[in-house]
C-alpha cells in the first residue's frame, strides 16, 4: 500500500469524500512542486498521522467526560472504570478535534506555526487531549498529563473533578474551559462570540491565525461580518476562520441549519465581502486543505494588479454533525452526555461507549509514528504551537511624554487634555499598531485631536471627514465590536472611548480579558501586553439633553467588583489628573482601566506635582487638612468634587472646619482580597493618614452610593459617622445641576448630611428656604445661589 492510499483508506470514523481527495492531491501537488515539502510522500504520511492523532483525541475526549481512565490496549472498560458524575461540553469537543489536528497538519505542511483562538472554550477537552496526546502541555501539565496510559489517566480524572486547594483556588491544572493552563491559550471563549470580534485585530504582517467559530456564536453576537471593513494587509496578518457548524445549539438546531445550512451561510458571507469555503467538518484533512487554500486565496488577491480594499477574506465553513465519532451524534443530547445514561450503571449506555471506543482506538506504535511524523518543529525551525506569537506578546515600554500640564485655577476640559496627551503618546510611539474603539462620537467627546491624527478607518473614505483607508479609529455603532478591536490588538498601543451608559454593553467583553489576565498573574505567567484604558465620557452626570437611559454608572461599579490590580476604575477630576491617570495606565501591563472623564469644562484643581501623587497614592487632599477639621468630605468624581468643596466653603463661614479629600481610585483604598490585590491597595498606615479613623466623613460618589461603600469600608466607621451620596438612579433630561439635585447630590444635600454625622443641628447650617429644598418641599433654584 502507498502512503497516500495509506491516507486514502482513512481510520475509524473519517473517511475522506471524493471532493477532499481531489482537492488534497492538488494540494500535495503544488506543496511538493514548490518545494514545501521534500515529496508527496511526506505529505501523505503527514495526512494519514492527522487521522490518527485525530481518533486518538476523540477518544480521549471522550474518556474525560465519562471514565475514570483509559486502557490504551484498547480493553473495554468495565462500570467501576466510569465516572459516578460524567460532565462535559462533549459534542463541541469532539467536533474541535479534527479541526485543532488540522491546525496542527497545516504547521506541518507549510513549516509555519499559525496562531490559535477558539472562541467554543467550552470544548477546551479537545485542545487538552491532543495537547496531552503531543506532548505540548504548560508548565503547570508538565509531568503531569502525557500520552503515557498514567498521564492520560490523570487527565481524564482531573476534568470536572471540581479539585480546590487551601486557598480556594483550583487544585488541577485543567478547567472546563480554556484557561492560562491551556497550552497556547489567549482567550477562556467563554462568553460566546467575542471571537468572532477580535480574530481579524490580532495578527501583525506575517503572522498567521487560525480562529475556531461556532455557529451558535454567530447568532449571538453581531459584528464579525465587519471584518473585511477593518482587513488590511499593511498592518495585519492572515487569519483565517474556520466555524464549526455542527447546526446544534444546547437545546435545538442553529438558525443557520433552520435557514438553510452551509449554502445559506455561504451565501451570507458573500454579501459581507467573504470568499467561503465549505469543506467537510469531520475530516482533518479537508479543514487543513481550507486553512491552506484560505490563504493561497488571499495572498493571489492581494497580488492581482486591479485589487482594492475591501479584501474578500476567506472563511472557512467546516460542515458537521454535533459529536461526531460518538453515540448520539447529531442529536441535542450530543451537546453534554451524548450516550442518554451512565455508563457506571448502564449496560447499554457502557457497550454504546466500548463500541466507540474501539472504533477509535489508535495502537499505541501506530499513535506514536503518527506524532513523530507531525512533531517536524525541530526540522522546521519553527516554535510548537503552545509558542505562537498572539499567545506571548510582550511589546516594548512605550514612551510616554510629559503632559502639558495646565495652570491651576485655569478653566477646561478634562477630556480635551486627555486628547491632547493622547496624540503625543502615539506621535511618540510609531512603532505600535494603534487601535482606538469608537462605538460613535469621538470629535464630539473632545477628542477632536485623536481623530485627526488617526481616522476613521474605512474602505471607501468621504471627502472633507476624518477617514483613511488605513485609519487606525474602529468606530461603528456596536460597542462590543469596537471594544474588540482595541483588545485584540495585544501587540499594540489601544484606547477605547464611550458614553459611560453605553460601555455597560462592553462588560463581558471586558471580563472576560480582565479573568484571564488575572488568572494568569496568579499562575505567575505576568502577561506582556500593555493596558487598555476604557475612557468612559458623557457621562451620568453630564449627559443632560439625553433620558436616564444615557444616565448610568454601572460600567465603573462593575469594574470595581473584580480584582482590583487588574481591572482599575479611576475617577480624574481635571485635565492634569486624567492625562497622569491615562499616562500612569499605560505605564503598567495587563490591566484594563475604567476613567471615567468629563468632557465638559471645570476648574483646573491639581498641579502637575500633585495631578501625579493624587494617582501615585489613588487619593489626595485638596481642602483643608483632616488634623484640624471637624468633618471629611471625600469626593470621587469631579462634579462631585466641586460640590463637596462649595460645601466645605459654606460651613467654614458658619465656623465649621472641613476637609476635602478626593479619590481617584477607589481600588487602592479597599480590604485586598488576595496576596496580588494586597501589593495593590494602600496599606492601613497609608490609608490612616488620609483618612483618619473616628473622623465625621461624608462621601459624595460618582457611583450609587451603596457599591462605593462596600469598596471603601476600611474608610466607613458605621452609619453614625460615614454617610454616602451618589446616584439613585434618579434622571431625565435635566441639566447638571438638576441630576444633581435629583440625586440629593448637592452641596447642601452634603452639608445636611454633614450635618446628621458631625452632631449639628440642621437649621444651624442651612437656612429655612435651602432645608426646604433639601427636603423636598422647596425650590431647588434655592441650591442655585452661588457658594464660592
Amino acid at each position: 500500500m502507498t502512503l497516500r492510499e495509506h491516507w486514502h483508506s482513512g481510520h475509524g470514523p473519517i473517511q475522506h469524500r471524493a471532493d477532499t481527495v481531489t482537492r488534497v492531491d492538488a494540494l500535495v501537488h503544488r506543496l511538493a512542486a514548490g518545494g514545501r515539502i521534500s515529496s508527496a510522500d511526506t505529505a501523505y504520511a503527514m495526512l494519514a498521522a492527522a487521522d490518527r492523532l485525530s481518533c486518538a483525541a476523540m477518544n480521549v475526549v471522550a474518556h474525560m467526560t465519562y471514565a475514570r481512565r483509559i486502557d490504551l490496549t484498547g480493553a473495554p472498560l468495565s462500570a467501576e472504570d466510569f465516572k459516578p458524575n460524567p460532565e462535559g461540553h462533549t459534542g463541541g469537543s469532539l467536533n474541535m478535534v479534527p479541526a485543532f489536528v488540522a491546525y496542527l497538519l497545516a504547521n506541518a505542511l507549510t513549516g509555519k506555526t499559525r496562531g490559535w483562538l477558539m472562541g467554543q472554550g467550552h470544548c477546551v477537552a479537545a485542545i487538552e487531549a491532543v495537547n496531552a496526546l503531543t506532548g505540548d502541555v504548560s508548565a503547570a501539565q508538565l509531568g503531569r498529563y502525557d500520552r503515557s496510559e498514567a498521564g492520560l489517566g490523570r487527565l481524564i480524572s482531573d476534568f470536572y473533578s471540581y479539585a480546590i486547594d487551601a486557598r480556594g483556588q483550583p487544585a488541577v491544572p485543567l478547567g472546563s474551559h480554556a484557561g492560562p493552563n491551556t497550552a497556547g491559550a489567549v482567550s477562556e471563549g467563554g462568553y460566546l462570540g467575542f471571537a468572532g470580534l477580535q480574530y481579524v485585530h490580532m495578527p501583525l504582517p506575517g503572522e498567521g491565525l487560525v480562529a475556531f467559530l461556532s455557529d451558535g456564536a454567530f447568532e449571538e453576537q453581531r459584528g464579525s461580518d465587519w471584518a473585511t471593513r477593518w482587513w488590511r494587509a499593511e498592518d495585519c496578518g492572515q487569519a483565517v476562520p474556520v466555524m464549526i457548524l455542527n447546526g446544534r445549539r444546547i437545546e435545538q438546531r442553529t438558525q443557520i441549519v433552520q435557514e438553510g445550512g452551509a449554502h445559506w451561510l455561504a451565501e451570507d458571507l458573500r454579501h459581507n465581502g467573504f470568499d467561503p469555503l465549505v469543506v467537510d467538518g469531520r475530516d482533518p484533512s479537508a479543514i487543513a486543505w481550507a486553512i491552506l487554500e484560505a490563504e493561497e486565496r488571499l495572498a493571489a488577491s492581494l497580488a492581482a494588479a486591479d485589487f482594492q480594499y475591501p479584501a474578500r477574506l476567506p472563511y472557512v465553513i467546516a460542515e458537521t454533525e454535533k459529536g461526531f465519532g460518538f453515540p448520539g451524534a447529531g442529536t441535542n443530547a450530543a451537546h453534554n452526555l451524548p450516550l442518554g445514561g451512565n455508563p457506571g450503571t448502564d449496560r447499554e449506555a457502557r457497550d454504546a461507549f466500548n463500541g466507540s471506543a474501539r472504533r477509535l482506538f489508535v495502537p499505541a506504535p501506530e499513535l506514536d509514528a503518527a506524532i513523530a511524523t507531525l512533531a517536524n518543529h525541530g526540522a522546521q525551525g519553527r516554535p510548537r504551537e503552545s509558542g505562537h506569537p498572539m499567545a506571548h506578546r510582550h511589546p516594548d515600554a512605550p514612551a510616554l511624554p510629559t503632559p502639558a500640564w495646565e495652570a491651576p485655577g485655569s478653566q477646561g476640559s478634562a477630556m480635551a487634555a486627555l486628547d491632547r496627551w493622547f496624540v503625543e503618546l502615539v506621535r511618540a510611539n510609531p512603532r505600535l499598531r494603534v487601535r482606538i474603539g469608537n462605538p460613535d462620537e469621538l470629535a464630539s467627546n473632545k477628542m477632536g485631536g485623536t481623530l485627526a491624527l488617526l481616522e476613521h478607518r474605512v474602505n471607501h473614505p468621504e471627502a472633507g471627514v476624518p477617514e483613511a483607508l488605513h485609519g487606525s479609529v474602529i468606530t461603528a455603532l456596536n460597542e462590543e465590536a469596537v471594544a474588540a478591536a482595541a483588545l485584540a490588538n495585544k501587540a499594540g498601543l489601544n484606547l477605547i472611548v464611550s458614553y459611560e451608559a453605553f460601555a455597560v454593553k462592553m462588560l463581558g467583553l471586558l471580563r472576560q480579558e480582565i479573568i484571564f489576565a488575572r488568572r494568569q498573574k496568579e499562575l505567575g505567567q505576568s502577561p506582556g501586553w500593555l493596558s487598555v484604558p476604557l475612557v468612559v465620557t458623557s457621562h451620568t452626570w453630564e449627559n443632560a439633553k439625553n433620558e436616564q437611559s444615557h444616565q448610568d454608572p454601572t460600567i465603573g461599579e462593575a469594574l470595581l467588583g473584580e480584582m482590583s490590580d487588574t481591572s482599575r476604575v479611576l475617577f480624574p477630576v481635571d485635565g492634569n489628573s486624567a492625562a497622569a491617570a491615562l499616562r500612569a495606565v499605560y505605564a503598567q501591563r495587563a490591566q484594563v482601566a475604567c476613567v471615567v472623564v468629563s468632557k465638559r469644562d471645570g476648574a483646573q484643581r491639581f498641579d502637575a506635582d500633585a495631578a501625579q501623587a493624587l494617582v501615585e497614592r489613588g487619593a489626595a487632599h485638596i481642602a483643608g487638612a483632616p488634623s484640624a477639621s471637624a468633618l471629611q468630605f471625600v469626593a470621587i468624581g469631579a462634579y462631585q468634587l466641586e460640590e463637596a468643596l462649595k460645601a466645605r466653603a459654606h460651613l467654614a463661614r458658619l465656623g465649621h472646619e472641613c476637609c476635602v479629600t478626593a479619590v481617584l481610585e477607589p481600588g487602592r483604598l479597599r480590604i485586598p482580597r488576595d496576596e496580588l490585590e494586597s501589593a495593590f491597595v494602600l496599606p492601613d498606615d497609608a490609608v490612616h493618614a488620609l483618612f483618619p479613623p473616628g473622623l465625621p466623613r461624608v462621601l459624595l460618589c460618582h457611583t450609587r452610593p451603596e457599591p462605593m461603600l462596600g469598596v471603601l469600608r476600611r474608610l466607613d466607621d458605621g452609619p453614625a459617622r460615614t454617610r454616602a451620596l451618589g446616584y439613585i438612579s434618579r434622571g431625565g433630561t435635566l441639566d447638571v445641576p438638576g441630576m444633581l439635585f435629583a440625586n440629593r447630590c448637592t452641596w447642601a444635600h452634603a452639608v445636611a448630611t454633614a450635618a446628621a454625622v458631625a452632631g449639628w443641628r440642621r437649621e444651624e447650617v442651612l437656612d429655612p428656604a435651602r432645608l426646604r429644598a433639601v427636603d423636598g418641599q422647596g425650590d431647588p433654584a434655592d441650591l442655585l445661589v452661588s457658594q464660592s
